[in-house]
């Protein structure tokens, strides 16, 4: 719990106020391998729900792939069962900037553990999917069967990256989810610490999702990031 108090008394880096009411869920995002492309609106309109007010950053639209290892999820004062809490995930996002809260949406997200995938979908309501996903420290690898979609990443972490730019953090520093679901639009607000970004080199990459007329591969990468991860609290969904 003190680690949440201190979590939660560290604010000077969010755009907008913490959400009123308590926080009901924890969880670690930990080792996160960033991938970013700049999309045409045109493009990407087509996929977000046209409730969500697409960000763009200088002029330019993003679309990231976020693989990382999420890690003791928990309710509030229920502790983390490992079977359930611990799995590799990744998801597939773009941003969001309604009535000046600046999120993402899930465009894709996946996870390594079948139940895992049951439970998130059904508490969430996110459209969680199975992937077969294997990863040791600098190797993160994916396959989804059934979209095809793949992912082999090798890589080596640096230094702290002392220096972030503007749009460093306007790519990572996003602070609630959004959703469209049955016909409605829902929020999930977050909170945690700056992310610490590290340098990263890629040694070998393989990629290849393909979401409609969105192609996402190795080629067309415009910038990589590497995180050791975040402590976060969320709040329960909220609807717009």
């Amino acid at each position: 719990m003190a680690d949440i108090s201190v979590i939660l008394s560290n604010i000077s880096h969010r755009p907008y106020e913490l959400p009123a009411g308590r926080w009901k869920y924890y969880q670690e995002w930990n080792k996160a391998l960033f991938l970013h492309w700049a999309i045409p609106f045109d493009t990407l309109r087509k996929y977000v729900p046209q409730q969500f007010h697409l960000d763009s950053y200088d002029g330019r639209y993003y679309i990231s792939l976020v693989a990382f290892t999420m890690q003791k999820i928990r309710p509030r004062n229920l502790p983390a069962v490992k079977l359930i809490s611990d799995f590799h995930e990744i998801n597939v996002r773009t941003y969001i900037d309604n009535g000046n809260k600046k999120g993402v949406y899930f465009l894709n997200i996946e996870a390594q553990k079948h139940l895992s995938v049951f439970i998130s979908r059904s508490l969430s309501g996110l459209p969680y999917e199975k992937s077969i996903i294997k990863r040791t420290d600098n190797i993160y690898s994916s396959k989804n069967v059934i979209k095809q979609f793949v992912l082999d990443a090798a890589f080596e972490v640096g230094g702290k990256l002392t220096n972030k730019s503007d749009l460093d953090k306007w790519l990572t520093e996003r602070y609630c989810l959004y959703f469209h679901k049955n016909g409605q639009s829902f929020r999930y607000d977050i909170h945690h610490k700056e992310w610490e970004l590290k340098q990263v080199v890629i040694k070998n990459l393989n990629l290849h999702y393909e979401i409609g007329d969105i192609n996402l591969t190795a080629k067309n990468v415009d910038l990589i990031h590497y995180s050791d991860g975040v402590k976060v609290v969320a709040w329960k969904r909220h609807e717009l």
